[in-house]
């Protein structure tokens, strides 16, 4: 299975918006792939298990999210994980950065196509984002450590919103990260996703927590 159904398996509360938006993104992303490579050529047929369902994992964790939570998510590339959760929280804000130009507008014209509104791009480096987030999130983007160093100034530290999860940084990684983990100083919490998905291809796939006090 690797198309709307396996979304609506485990988001079956999703509106007819999110329902209408998550299938565009089957058409769209091939569509631009074709034109600018944001996916392993070999992987664009997966793309709802190895792609959407996966970004959704960060959905799975933190769970309800209050109305103006704001997300950032660092090296988004095409719009991963960004896209497919801002589609699923709509009532959020999100801002997605990737240093790579025809990536971002890629995902820029996407968002665009399917009617998101709740997303800002910027072409850039972290280096370069000077506002605060609840959580910032990314997908397999760089070694925990220096993901922590460069971003947790980026986490806000007086939250205005009371969520499931004090902000921090969420991650989805693979392997082990005892080496990577090691000179983090904050907590770092591992959640196989096996937790929050049955598909064989998630069992060697880990989410991780950073909350950042």
């Amino acid at each position: 299975m690797d198309n709307i159904e396996l979304i609506l398996k485990y988001f079956p509360d999703i509106d007819a918006t999110a329902r209408r938006q998550f299938e565009c993104l089957g058409t769209l992303y091939p569509e631009w792939n074709a034109k600018i490579n944001v996916i392993s050529r070999k992987d664009i047929d997966s793309l709802y298990v190895n792609h959407i369902l996966h970004s959704l994992a960060i959905a799975r964790f933190l769970g309800p999210l209050e109305a103006g939570t704001a997300l950032l998510d660092l090296g988004t590339g095409g719009g991963f994980p960004g896209i497919p959760l801002s589609i699923a929280y709509p009532e959020c804000r999100f801002h997605l950065i990737d240093r790579i130009g025809k990536k971002i507008n890629v995902a820029s014209e996407i968002a665009k196509e399917i009617g998101l509104d709740n997303v800002t791009f910027q072409h850039g480096d972290i280096g370069e984002c000077h506002d605060s987030y609840d959580y910032v999130v990314s997908r397999a983007v760089m070694a925990l450590d220096r993901l922590v160093k460069l971003s947790a100034k980026n986490v806000i530290r007086r939250p205005t919103r009371v969520n499931n999860y004090a902000p921090g940084i969420v991650c989805l990684k693979g392997g082990d990260l005892t080496e990577e983990s090691a000179d983090v100083r904050y907590p770092v919490i591992e959640y196989p996703l096996s937790e929050f998905f049955d598909e064989d291809r998630f069992d060697t796939k880990k989410l991780v927590y950073v909350p950042v006090k």
